[in-house]
């Protein structure tokens, strides 16, 4: 088979990392790639959202698949336009693809067929907005509708903290058109986690759990970013609760696209917070998580290739997948000042010296070849992933990895998995 990667960042390259190992692959192009996507497939520069161009050389090349990987070209129609094509493509379509692309339409699906998740209120005035929040109980949590990069979201403590935000987001447009409408919602306390399934839109393949970190900093400390780190599995989320989520959550979505006439194909990633009363939904995801695909894809067993390839032929009933028995971590090295400004162009070292790592894998997530050098070019810059037989060898192998990767003005949580070691399977004993 011949694939198409679509992507730059640290998810493309462990998906064309885990596809190059399919003895079913032949060849592997990766639009536009990076340095790291570089050592396993061809990057191509056509970038993710030139749907046109990458429809085309699809075409010329006869690729067998294509996985998309940023949300950006999903909610762009690419799915439809390779469909169209009658070429094979991995993702939901547009109008499916709607369930990351607006927070709006997500909430009011859910609320609509009895999905839980926290009560919310829309909004497209900002006056209106503004005297709603004067009734709220605080903390609470204001949404922008559209596509954000993983920062839309703020926790409000305080009325200045909401009326800063909602100023922000509809009057100062920090993240455009995104932000025409808000969604106020109740604020939910719990410990957070990230389901993600493969679905055919009849069968739904649920992935292991992992646990992502959006903070930028220790303790959950400052503001939000695409994700910091991530680790696989999260040993609160029992089989009991794993068939809870599935049960009222992942087939109740699905079945919810199917009557509004927007049919599921792809991965449904469901971000989770176990409450007291029981998971509910924050958001949906159309697409691979980033970092959990990199932890995910270094615990799986099973070859990747056959999964996709299964759900665009709606044959994943058929399918399984087996993990290995063991646990992964990834920390992601930033950019100086990410999640907000920051410059770019800083030679990175010690790359090489990682490849004498058993079970490390760097994953590439913003960088560039400059005069023969890898540069960082990106807010997130590696993804350094570790295997280990539990939570605790595998931190304790990421980070003895990262310590020998350097470049002016990296940073990185040094916290990633620690609550896995002092969480306790408490959630099991709720009844659900």
């Amino acid at each position: 088979m011949k694939i198409l990667i679509v992507g730059s960042g640290g998810r493309e390259h462990a998906l064309a990392w885990k596809i190059a190992q399919s003895p079913l692959v032949k060849k592997i192009f990766c639009a536009p790639g990076n340095p790291g996507i570089a050592e396993v497939a061809e990057c191509v520069d056509i970038e993710a959202e030139n749907i046109d161009g990458l429809y085309n050389f699809a075409r010329k090349q006869k690729i067998d698949l294509t996985v998309v990987g940023p949300e950006d070209a999903l909610i762009a129609g690419i799915v439809d336009r390779f469909r169209d094509g009658h070429l094979q493509i991995f993702g939901p379509n547009k109008r499916a693809s709607a369930i990351e692309g607006s927070k709006v339409f997500a909430k009011t699906i859910m609320r609509k067929h009895g999905i839980p998740t926290a009560d919310f209120k829309v909004f497209e005035d900002i006056k209106q907005a503004k005297k709603h929040i004067t009734t709220c109980e605080f903390p609470l949590v204001i949404k922008a509708d559209g596509l954000a990069k993983g920062k839309g979201v703020f926790i409000c403590k305080t009325l200045d903290d909401a009326n800063k935000h909602l100023d922000d987001i509809m009057k100062e447009k920090i993240f455009g058109h995104a932000g025409d409408k808000v969604v106020i919602e109740e604020f939910l306390s719990g410990e957070e986690v990230s389901i993600l399934a493969v679905t055919d839109g009849n069968t739904i393949l649920p992935l292991s759990s992992v646990q992502d970190h959006k903070a930028a900093y220790d303790g959950d400390k400052g503001p939000n970013t695409g994700g910091m780190g991530a680790y696989s599995p999260v040993p609160f989320i029992t089989e009991e609760l794993q068939f809870f989520i599935e049960e009222n959550i992942l087939v109740p979505i699905i079945h919810a696209m199917k009557r509004e006439s927007r049919p599921y194909k792809g991965i449904i990633y469901a971000g989770l917070i176990i409450t007291s009363a029981g998971p509910k939904v924050l958001e949906f995801n159309a697409r691979f998580g980033d970092p959990e695909t990199q932890v995910l894809l270094m615990r799986m067993k099973s070859d990747l290739v056959p999964i996709l390839v299964s759900t665009v032929t709606d044959t994943l009933e058929d399918a399984d997948i087996t993990w290995n028995e063991c646990a992964s971590i990834c920390v992601v090295m930033a950019s100086k000042g990410y999640p907000d400004a920051y410059e770019k162009g800083f030679p990175i070292s010690g790359l090489e010296t990682i490849k004498n790592f058993d079970d490390v894998q760097v994953f590439h997530a913003g960088t560039s070849m400059k005069n023969g050098k890898i540069t960082t070019n990106g807010g997130r810059v590696l993804g350094v992933t570790a295997l280990g037989k539990n939570i605790q060898e595998a931190q304790k192998t990421a980070y003895s990895a990262i310590q020998r990767i350097t470049f002016e003005g990296g940073h990185y949580r040094s916290d990633i998995g620690v609550k896995a070691m002092y969480r306790k399977k408490e959630h099991s004993e709720n009844n659900y």
